[in-house]
């Protein structure tokens, strides 16, 4: 089937809408969106984790210990 120039319109809508909601969904919502957006492509996926971790505080590492508690 060959996407309309309106389906790209709403996909790139609820996309921008999804990025801009990130931090403030559940984990597991965040999982399943990234796993849905992926679709198991793991180049597309450490592409799209590091956009995440740059753009979103919520999705950053931890930091790593400087010492042992």
């Amino acid at each position: 089937m060959m996407l309309t120039n309106s389906t790209l319109e709403f996909e790139r809508l609820l996309g921008k809408a999804v990025l801009a909601l990130w931090p403030e969904l559940p984990r597991d919502v965040q999982e399943n969106l990234f796993e849905a957006a992926v679709a198991g492509d793991i180049v597309v996926g450490k592409h799209l984790a590091s956009y995440l971790h740059d753009h979103h505080p919520k999705t950053t590492h931890p930091e790593t210990p400087t010492r042992l508690a």
